[in-house]
């Protein structure tokens, strides 16, 4: 808003008080050159202090749009969190705690606002302490019979013309330096390089694609943590396979697909698809050639059938639908208030977990990518929904190559192979048969939930 203001007013206002200010120096000169030649010495010990405080007032005003940012990040913070917030009858902390965010926005804003007002009076104060010591020095010289009153008066009206357009001035300048102080963050923004990003001379994926998979001694650590994510972890999908990834929190197991998504680069080793290392290729078109369920589905402020068209922005409206119906979705979209028109709200709130899980399924489906990513994809549903989606899922899956991360191992009895991951590494590989006989930490996780299944 504040760049917004300065580009536009402030821009004319500049404009028309700079022409003012020219013309009226332009008389003043033709008038009295020794007068004109006091107030010419005058202007930079006007400007030099504007210019000085200008910088004081564009620091308090990025202060003022850091704090008043703060402050927007925790109310949707808590509005996004409001049943959390009442389950544990926060109200009151909540409350409070926006209420200082909030002053502390407000008394940046005044801090702000005070230091443009005094970048105003400031003007007044030596443009008019200049012009009263002009007055002085020019009736002095008509005392002398030096000018006559009314050139003193012809100048002095000038005089006039140029402090109001200077004051003008002063003004659109205190506007530029707050909006620069928004400008600067946004700046900021605008410089920062993404590390992840397309080399200058990408290698072209093969077409047709395959969705063959490779990691080759794999190692990651996070920024954030100090223990690694994974290590030395080496493994191979071939097109059309499903591979299951298993194995307890922490393990690595979102890390790959991580990875796999180019959100980031591997410390060592190397990964590819379809023959490519990850890192020559381009990224759009290397993530095209996936599609991704997350465990934390991601809804919009939009309708239903653009949320599951955001798999592929440019689908009909039937092959959206059909998408719906793969996911075993279709029937509880027709049976909202306006069908698959119907406003979601702010991330899908007004949907059940397993409904929005399904329409992050449609969406995948959708994509028609030759790698399928299932992120925990069904561990919203209830019980006959798992089912259904589970058959849903087996069809989509047919000819595509799947990666699986799971943590009911009943959903995953059917894939080709189980790699289990434990610190980072892989510990067990074959399939779930073979896993159970090993005896190995697969065989105890399952014994566990089975047993836990069985007993319910």
């Amino acid at each position: 808003t504040q760049i917004k203001a300065a580009a536009g007013t402030a821009i004319s206002q500049a404009l028309r008080s700079a022409i003012m200010l020219v013309g009226a120096l332009a008389m003043m000169i033709v008038t009295s050159p020794g007068l004109s030649f006091l107030v010419l010495i005058a202007i930079p010990v006007i400007v030099l202090p504007l210019i000085a405080y200008g910088r004081l007032v564009r620091r308090r005003s990025r202060r003022a749009q850091d704090t008043l940012a703060e402050a927007s990040a925790l109310a949707v913070e808590n509005l996004t969190a409001v049943r959390t917030m009442q389950a544990f009858t926060n109200e009151r902390f909540v409350s409070d705690r926006f209420a200082k965010a909030v002053e502390r926005a407000f008394d940046a804003a005044r801090s702000g606002l005070q230091a443009r007002a005094g970048l105003t009076a400031m003007t007044i104060f030596l443009v008019f302490a200049s012009i009263v010591g002009v007055l002085w020095y020019g009736a002095d010289a008509v005392v002398r019979g030096e000018i006559t009153g009314g050139r003193l008066s012809q100048f002095v009206l000038y005089a006039v013309f140029a402090a109001a357009a200077l004051a003008q001035l002063s003004e659109v300048w205190g506007e530029v330096s707050q909006a620069a102080g928004a400008a600067e963050r946004i700046a900021e923004l605008l410089a920062v390089k993404p590390q992840i990003r397309t080399p200058d001379r990408p290698v072209p994926l093969p077409e047709p694609a395959r969705g063959e998979i490779s990691f080759r001694h794999v190692s990651f650590r996070y920024p954030s943590r100090g223990e690694s994510a994974l290590t030395d972890v080496s493994f191979d999908v071939a097109p059309g396979e499903t591979v299951a990834i298993v194995g307890p929190s922490g393990a690595g197991k979102s890390t790959v697909f991580n990875l796999l998504l180019r959100f980031y680069d591997p410390e060592a080793g190397e990964i590819r698809v379809d023959g490519v290392p990850i890192g020559q290729a381009d990224l759009v078109q290397l993530r095209k050639r996936m599609a991704l369920v997350p465990q934390e589905v991601a809804l919009f402020a939009d309708t239903v059938a653009e949320n599951i068209r955001y798999g592929s922005p440019h689908a009909s409206r039937e092959e959206v639908e059909r998408a719906a119906r793969l996911a075993q979705a279709h029937e509880f979209i027709t049976a909202l208030p306006q069908g698959y028109d119907t406003q979601l709200g702010e991330r899908g709130v007004s949907l059940s977990g397993g409904q929005r899980q399904r329409i992050a399924i449609a969406r995948a489906i959708l994509r028609n990518a030759p790698i399928l990513l299932l992120d925990e994809a069904t561990s919203a549903l209830d019980a006959e929904s798992e089912v259904a989606v589970q058959k849903a899922l087996e069809e989509v899956m047919r000819g595509r190559t799947t990666l699986v991360i799971a943590h009911r191992l009943a959903t995953i009895q059917k894939a080709d192979r189980i790699l289990v991951f434990d610190g980072g590494r892989i510990i067990e590989e074959g399939s779930h048969a073979g896993l159970i006989r090993q005896g190995g930490l697969y065989a105890r996780l399952a014994d566990l939930q089975f047993a836990g299944e069985a007993a319910q």
